[in-house]
């Protein structure tokens, strides 16, 4: 029989650091939720890039919006900005940034098992 568990972002499973960033990683059987607190100032492509080693970030988020204001360019050129209480999609091929002096913070679902770590491609 499987037993529940209960499982805390400050004491995570993997804590990922970056410049202006920092990921919080906890890990079920079969499942990864991720926290991603990023900073103002903070690039995809200019402080995860260089450890990715990919042209854009190739992770798919679908992610809870809690603090800040996230700037999103896809690859084909869309942009959006996603705020607090917001939920998005984004599928691979994107960069993003954040806007203002507030700190980003997001909850990932889906794409931050591999995220800030070098591309297997």
């Amino acid at each position: 029989m499987a037993k529940a568990k209960v499982k805390k972002f400050g004491a995570p499973d993997e804590l990922r650091k970056f410049e202006k960033g920092k990921l919080q990683l906890v890990k079920f059987k079969g499942a990864a939720v991720g926290r991603a607190v990023l900073e103002p100032g903070w690039k995809w492509s200019k402080h995860v890039k260089p450890v990715a080693k990919t042209k854009s970030c190739e992770a798919a988020h679908f992610q809870y919006h809690e603090t800040g204001v996230l700037h999103v360019k896809m690859d084909d050129g869309t942009e959006m900005d996603i705020g607090p209480g917001e939920i998005s999609m984004l599928p691979p091929g994107h960069d993003a940034w954040v806007v203002g002096v507030e700190p980003v913070t997001l909850i990932d679902f889906q794409g931050m098992v591999d995220y800030a770590r070098p591309s297997k491609k």
